[in-house]
Parts: C-alpha cells; structure tokens; sequence
C-alpha cells in the first residue's frame, strides 16, 4: 500500500511548521523566497499535491464566511454575531453560523464543514486552545479575542487598559477592600489581562487585591450566584468589586439587594463589556466599554484582505473607556 504524504510531512522535511506550509500553500501573509523554495522543494520529493491547492484552481468565491461562537445566547457572542452579519451583508457576504458549546470536537467538526461548504474565509472566537493545529490547512482565519497561534491574526480589546481603568475607578471613589470576579484563570485568554491590571493597580495603591475565580460551567450556565455568596460570606466587608463582565455584576446586584447591601452606598461595583444589561440593571451599571462593533468591523475587514491574499497584522488592540453610570 502506498502512503500519501501529508502537510505535516513537508512541514518536517523542510524543517518548517505546519502552519508555515499553510501560509505558504495558501498565500497567506508574508513569507520569505527562501521559505517557498523549503516548500516547494519538500512537496516536489514527496510528490505532494495538496487538495486544498488543486482545488483551489476551479474555486470561484462563494461570497460565504463561517463565523463559530462558543455560546451564542451569551449577550457578549451574541453582539458578535450580530455586527458580523452586519458588515458580512454590507458587502454582500452571508455567514455560517457555529454554536460550539466549548467543545473541541464540535469546533473541528465545524471546521471540516465549513471547509466542506467552501467559504472563503472564517471568523473564530474559540475558547479551546489547541485546536490550531488542525485548523492551518484551509481557509483564510481571522480569531477575536483568542490568541491561537502566532500564525492566525487576533482581534482584541485592551483588557489591560481595562482592568486598569476599573480598578482606579474604585479606588478613586473610596473603595479600600476590593474584589475582582474573573474567569477561569487556567484558560490562556486576553481577558486574564484584566486580573493583572487588577492585581498590579491594587498593590501599587497599598490595597490588597481579592481574587474570585469561576469555571467555564459557569460561563455556558452563566450561573454565578455561589462565587458571590462565598466572597460576602468570607469578606462581609469588601466595598468595591470589579465583575469581568455584565452578567457577572447583574447576579451581584441581585444578590447585594437580598442581603440589604446598597449599592453604591456600601458596594461599588464595576462590570465590563458594556452589553445591554448594563443600562438596565438597578442601578444601572458602570462599566468597561468594549468596542464590540469595532472589534467586529477590523476582524471582517481583516478577513477580507486575508482573503485577497495581502499581509495583514497579526495582533490588533482596540482601546475600551468607562462608562460612568449609578453603580460607583
């Protein structure tokens, strides 16, 4: 039986990385004339036609992207969704939409489909991280929020600027025992930012900074009510708390109400994302603007140029500002 080579088998025959091979086979980004002819010289010895490649010569655009959401009732995907269909049909695009559920099979599975339907290009919010491997061969990708590889450009918010900004704002109104509720800390994502600007602004101001962490359960469920319990149970007189996001800061609100803490009287509280809840909670909540719109704006624009074969950044961060409302 004779074995086909693979993009792995010329990745390592001409001493590259398979997500190298991919550029270079799909025409993505720069890449230097001596790393096309390791390419070129590795596929000629193996006899490797790749079918992306050979398909690529009858493929006409077929105007469609895939666009893959962990959880697309989360009020923050959600926004996503909504602005890339927007600039999607702007320029006569129609979209893909996949609803992951944070499962790693689920994504590849959605990967080859989309591959399968032959889009031209395709917008990731992956919250697995290893995935990259098995994703270089294909279409042009374009991630938010998640650094993937150094090989697939990133959309970001400045989660550092963020975090920054909300925790100068609670120290700036009083507050001297503050707590950040954050996301699962062992996930390599921008938003890990946050608790370091966190962390860091507390210590540089004499205040000893509280860490509550959460799980991805409780990101799917967005169930967040025991972490809160526990944190006023342990420290019933924390004054001020910065919620890594909105739905996080509503269930404090609520909770904060049953207890007979008033806000912001007793607790300042400062969300982030700025999605629509933040204007209706009561009292409305002051937090951290995330550019949702932009952000999706640069990751299609992006796609696009990705598409048309041009060099684009692999790394974009887009500044966030607070959003002074009745909570602080």
């Amino acid at each position: 039986m004779i074995l086909l080579a693979n993009i792995k088998d010329v990745a390592k025959l001409a001493g590259l990385s398979v997500g190298t091979v991919s550029r270079v086979l799909n025409n993505r980004g720069y890449i230097s004339e001596e790393t096309k002819n390791k390419v070129h010289e590795a596929m000629q010895q193996l006899n490797y036609v790749p079918n992306e490649l050979a398909k690529s010569i009858f493929r006409q655009y077929t105007k469609t992207i895939g666009v893959m959401v962990p959880f697309v009732t989360h009020p923050y995907f959600g926004m996503i969704v909504q602005y890339l269909e927007h600039y999607a049909s702007k320029m006569n695009y129609k979209i893909i939409l996949c609803n992951s559920y944070f499962e790693r099979d689920k994504e590849l599975e959605y990967f080859r489909i989309l591959k399968g339907y032959k889009v031209d290009g395709i917008i990731l919010c992956s919250r697995n991280m290893d995935i990259h491997d098995e994703i270089q061969e294909g279409p042009p990708i374009v991630s938010i929020d998640r650094i993937l590889s150094n090989e697939i450009p990133y959309v970001s918010s400045d989660n550092y600027q963020g975090g920054l900004l909300a925790t100068t704002h609670l120290i700036e109104k009083g507050c001297k025992k503050i707590a950040h509720i954050c996301g699962s800390p062992t996930l390599h994502m921008t938003a890990n930012l946050r608790s370091n600007a966190f962390e860091e602004t507390c210590r540089k101001n004499g205040v000893e900074p509280i860490v509550v962490a959460t799980n991805e359960d409780q990101f799917s469920s967005m169930t967040y009510y025991n972490n809160i319990q526990k944190l006023f149970q342990k420290h019933p007189d924390v004054d001020g708390i910065f919620a890594s996001s909105d739905i996080i800061a509503a269930q404090v609100i609520q909770i904060a109400a049953k207890e007979g803490r008033r806000i912001p009287e007793d607790l300042k509280l400062v969300g982030f994302d700025d999605v629509n809840i933040a204007a209706l909670t009561a009292p409305p909540l002051t937090t951290i603007h995330q550019p949702i719109k932009q952000l999706c704006k640069y990751a299609f624009e992006l796609l696009l140029d990705e598409i048309k074969g041009e060099i684009v950044p692999m790394c974009t961060i887009l500044p966030v500002n607070l959003i002074e409302r009745s909570s602080t």
